[in-house]
């Protein structure tokens, strides 16, 4: 069995072929070797031997040391946007934090999709629906869809369980008066949580990540994502206990708060990924997004074909949806809606809630 300690460094080459990069399994033998010779008392030990062994020429020096910061720190990947650079929204670059002006059509208040990359922390608020979101915890163990593993356990099944068969043979001199049987354990199904933190969606961002932080606390598997113009992995910052605390760490990860809206790049740049994929393979994936996306629908819809495929069931929760007149009107949504095993309403973290456990309870086994 692996060690779990070798999992960032087996997945490091993975993740540079995802980006293009060729990471041989020699060289990645070559890495181990150099990793190990060096006896690494920091990460910059690390990040030497990665750049003596696959040396990134200059050009490229910024995308692999992104690349690294994703496996071995989990920090924030910029999606890319398809077509010509003259066509995209402006960029700016995260180590600058250059002033961004906002063009004259923007709308501050989040009422539409925006095009620029804001790259800043934010102060999430902590919200009133301490009751709600406890009620939402304990009844997730319950409702959550499970599945059956490949453990056995003793029991009543259809199975006879042979070990201890011929235990009892043993004990009875050959004799065996009942046969033993055993049954398939069932274990909960693994959730993925897809948060849209855009401009579009500022009024529902803070009340999303309380649902999250619910979440992952009660399931026994979730793992939860922001969605931008950047790829986020907060689940770590959402395991810690306080809330309050869980809170202001995954603000501090996250860069890309009410910036600009590419949902078919950035979860074109999950999938790319072969260890964040893996968390959607036979999973309820819950996207919370408004779905505004800026540009034509041919990324998301590529994007959601594969993760629909990946996944076991899809949850889109929409602020747009707590109209019960609401009917998708964007190319993108339109596209998508047929991907989808429901379309419901996420404006707040009682509806979310609700929404979650309403369908996961009457989801199929």
């Amino acid at each position: 069995m692996i060690p779990r300690a070798l999992d960032p460094f087996l997945a490091f080459p993975q993740a540079l072929r995802a980006a293009g990069y060729p990471a041989s399994p020699d060289r990645t033998e070559t890495f181990l070797a150099a990793v190990g010779l060096l006896g690494p008392r920091a990460i910059g030990d690390i990040r030497r031997a990665a750049h003596a062994v696959y040396g990134p020429g200059p050009e490229r020096a910024e995308m692999f040391d992104a690349v690294f910061d994703m496996v071995f720190l989990g920090r924030a990947l910029p999606a890319p946007a398809a077509g010509e650079p003259e066509e995209l929204p402006a960029s700016y670059d995260a180590a600058g934090l250059e002033e961004q002006i906002l063009p004259e059509d923007e709308d501050p208040s989040g009422g539409e999709a925006t095009a620029a990359e804001r790259l800043f922390a934010r102060e999430l608020a902590a919200g009133d629906e301490d009751a709600v979101l406890r009620r939402f915890r304990r009844a997730l163990p319950s409702h959550l869809p499970r599945r059956r593993s490949r453990r056995m356990a003793p029991g009543k099944g259809r199975l006879a369980d042979a070990r201890r068969t011929f235990r009892e043979m043993l004990r009875r001199d050959g004799e065996v008066t009942r046969l033993p049987t055993r049954r398939r354990l069932a274990r909960q199904r693994r959730v993925l949580l897809l948060i849209d933190v855009s401009g579009s969606m500022k009024d529902s961002t803070d009340g999303a990540l309380r649902l999250a932080h619910a979440l992952v606390q009660g399931a026994e598997r979730a793992e939860c994502f922001t969605l931008g113009t950047r790829l986020t992995r907060v689940t770590r910052a959402l395991r810690h206990r306080n809330r309050d605390q869980a809170l202001m760490l995954a603000s501090g990860l996250v860069a890309d708060w009410d910036g600009g809206t590419r949902l078919g790049e950035a979860l074109a740049m999950f999938l790319s990924v072969p260890r964040f994929a893996a968390h959607a393979r036979g999973a309820l994936v819950i996207v919370v997004s408004d779905g505004l996306e800026r540009g034509g629908p041919e990324a998301l819809t590529a994007a959601m074909m594969r993760l629909s495929a990946l996944a076991w069931s899809v949850l889109w929760l929409s602020p747009l949806a707590a109209d019960p007149a609401y009917r998708p009107e964007t190319g993108a949504m339109r596209a998508i809606l047929p991907m989808l095993d429901r379309l419901g309403a996420g404006h707040t973290p009682p509806a979310l809630a609700a929404e979650i456990l309403d369908f996961s309870k009457g989801a199929r086994p």
